[in-house]
């Protein structure tokens, strides 16, 4: 009786341990059940705020984007403007010329038929042959400037109206030495005391090149603009004995292949481009004006349009003492 009473209890220690065991485990189980769960819990909340900031993130990056897109819209709409000022003022300068010419001759005209009908009724026909023969020289200036006023002016709609991108074989040489008169006079009208020496040297074999007018004439007055006011620049912090200098010229190059090209440099005697900005001067909104004085797009939308022909745009400068661009145009291209 004794023996089984002690069997009997060491079964009801037994069972004590193991049934208390098991609740430690059970209990254990449930605490890194809770642990485990609050710990993904947490990751979970972190991973959804981590969500939320990026979304947040994401809304505020499109809104930028959509901003400067809209902010690079209204500067390239500005620098063409600026542009399209300088050329208006250029334009108003250089068509003041033949307008006189025409007005003048027209004022002689006059003079001389009421001329006429004097000596007409004096049956003069002699002195009357003499003065239709300077009718007509007169007429043939008249005429011949008259056309030239029209060809200032078809110049500035061509320039100010919406690229067709629509190409065509053009004289390059025209369209250059044209927009090296207007680009001079529009810098005078903003700089009364402004004077420089221009210089042409155009490469009558090059022929028609084909290109987008509108666009290809931009890309000239851009440059020509900036070697004017290179020199300008120049011109204020140098001695009296400096003479402001701006020349293009253009020639007939072959390139690798056989393939004709055309190649138009501005080159002026300013003080060039500092080292550490010539890997920049293409890049958008980078420019080495005064805040205000430039916007920093016209090289980049030139080089887009140079490259979009086809072409090459490239610089040559020496700090102190000159810069040059380059162009480069492919004479026959589709």
């Amino acid at each position: 009786m004794v023996y089984l009473n002690t069997i009997q209890s060491s079964d009801i220690i037994v069972f004590f341990f193991a049934g208390l065991m098991t609740i430690i485990l059970l209990f254990g189980f449930i605490l890194y059940f809770l642990f485990t769960y609050r710990h993904k819990q947490r990751d979970f909340n972190l991973l959804q705020l981590q969500k939320d900031e990026i979304d947040t993130q994401k809304h505020l990056l499109e809104n930028t984007l959509n901003d400067l897109k809209l902010t690079q819209t209204q500067l390239i709409h500005s620098e063409k403007m600026a542009s399209l000022g300088e050329l208006t003022a250029g334009i108003a300068h250089e068509i003041q010329n033949p307008l006189n010419f025409v007005n003048n001759f027209s004022d002689v005209n006059i003079e001389l038929l009421n001329e006429m009908i004097t000596a007409l009724d004096n049956q003069n026909y002699s002195e009357i042959k003499i003065m239709l023969n300077d009718v007509l020289m007169n007429e043939t200036k008249i005429n011949d400037h008259g056309k030239r006023a029209d060809g200032i002016i078809k110049s500035m709609l061509q320039h100010s109206r919406k690229s067709s991108g629509i190409k065509e074989p053009i004289n390059i040489n025209t369209l250059a030495d044209e927009y090296m008169r207007l680009a001079y006079h529009g810098f005078r009208a903003k700089d009364k005391s402004f004077n420089a020496k221009t210089e042409t040297d155009f490469d009558d074999s090059v022929g028609p090149v084909n290109v987008v007018p509108q666009d290809i004439g931009r890309v000239i007055l851009n440059l020509i603009t900036n070697a004017f006011y290179a020199v300008s620049e120049k011109k204020k912090s140098t001695s009296e004995s400096y003479e402001p200098i701006v020349s293009i010229n253009t020639r007939k190059k072959i390139a690798p292949g056989g393939k004709p090209t055309v190649i138009l440099s501005v080159r002026d005697n300013g003080n060039g481009i500092p080292k550490e900005a010539i890997d920049k001067i293409f890049q958008p909104f980078f420019t080495t004006k005064p805040s205000g004085q430039g916007t920093g797009l016209g090289l980049s939308l030139s080089y887009d349009i140079v490259k979009a022909h086809g072409g090459d745009l490239k610089v040559s400068t020496k700090e102190g003492e000159y810069a040059e661009f380059i162009i480069t145009l492919p004479i026959q291209n589709g």
